[in-house]
């Protein structure tokens, strides 16, 4: 394990431009920050009953990252998303899912989110050692052509049955199928809530209509944010978000409503003020938001992570969500990633901007 300035290192030439910013745009005091009484700030105040609180609290407490407020997630469901041959093929182990709860386990995940049948294989030998989330829907990439759609898997019973602390979903806001979706996992949480069981609402944006002039704003700290406000109003008691790229998306495709503040007085182009802009959609930071740490590329997986992580928590997020990073490289590796990621959200250094 790298000590924490070997892993500032990695930041380059950006190391100054992230570790020393300070956002001028929303300021710190304007959002719930991650602490460690979070559970009894934030939830003991909402509708969540008991059992749903009790269902945080074991997620918000297992882990190296325990009692911080913060998360680290091991997410695998890329066996569906992106078929498992893809997946899997740069370390085979994973095809097996007990190696992916090990992974979790032996990093120190706050909990593993995978399938349905996956998780289920190992439930009476795991759910009781590490919190469970069980992704209830998937893009299965079978049907040809591909479409932006996410159908149910299980249902939510059949997770609560198996020991699982929480649910996990995707809803594609902007995609053809985006009301059904919305309305299926609405309802879903809902049964989840009165189960006692968490929510983590995977929050994605889908919609050729939304590549511009050859920009991609599927990523756009406009629309995100406002696909992670639409997240947070069903319920979410966490939303999972791919870290903005740009913005001004619904300015560029000439679409929905704007203010000129959004772009001028609530963010700017520096990434930090980018992730604090997606941060205030989710009730002011009362909902966590934890980034993704999306594909990975070889070499340089660490220093995108940690990059990742430092933005993160620099803008008031609540962590990360991590897979392919990880499970695609040897095992001992994988752990010593996530090590590395969670160093940074245990770092009394690396400050609020």
């Amino acid at each position: 394990m790298k000590d924490i300035s070997q892993l500032l290192a990695l930041l380059g030439d950006e190391k100054d431009f992230l570790l020393n910013h300070i956002c001028e745009t929303i300021s710190k005091d304007q959002i719930h920050l991650p602490n460690p009484s979070h559970i009894d700030t934030v939830f003991l105040e909402t509708n969540r009953n008991g059992q749903t609180i009790r269902s945080l609290t074991q997620l918000y407490q297992q882990g190296r990252l325990s009692n911080t407020g913060y998360l680290s997630i091991l997410p695998v469901d890329q066996g569906i998303e992106h078929t498992a041959g893809s997946s899997f093929a740069p370390n085979p182990i994973y095809f097996d899912p007990e190696n992916i709860v090990k992974l979790a386990i032996e990093a120190g995940c706050n909990a593993v989110a995978s399938t349905m049948g996956g998780l289920a294989m190992l439930a009476r030998k795991y759910a009781h050692k590490i919190p469970f989330v069980v992704k209830i829907n998937h893009n299965e990439l079978m049907t040809y052509p591909n479409k932006y759609d996410q159908i149910l898997f299980t249902s939510v019973r059949d997770a609560w049955n198996m020991g699982a602390i929480a649910v996990g979903a995707t809803i594609y806001f902007g995609s053809a199928e985006s009301n059904r979706q919305i309305i299926e996992i609405a309802k879903a949480f809902e049964e989840a809530h009165h189960l006692g069981m968490a929510t983590i609402l995977w929050c994605y944006c889908r919609n050729n209509a939304f590549v511009k002039d050859g920009i991609d704003y599927n990523t756009a700290a406009d629309i995100t944010g406002q696909a992670n406000y639409l997240g947070v109003s069903i319920q979410a008691d966490i939303i999972k978000q791919k870290l903005p790229t740009n913005n001004g998306g619904f300015t560029a495709i000439q679409f929905a409503k704007t203010n000129p503040n959004m772009y001028t007085k609530l963010a700017s182009e520096h990434p930090i003020d980018l992730c604090r802009y997606q941060v205030m959609n989710c009730y002011s930071g009362r909902i966590g938001m934890i980034n993704s740490g999306g594909e990975s590329k070889g070499e340089t997986d660490l220093a995108e992570a940690i990059k990742t992580a430092i933005i993160n928590k620099r803008a008031g997020g609540a962590g990360m969500i991590m897979g392919r990073k990880a499970f695609q490289r040897p095992f001992s590796e994988g752990v010593n990633l996530i090590h590395a990621v969670q160093e940074i959200y245990l770092a009394k250094e690396i400050t609020l901007a």
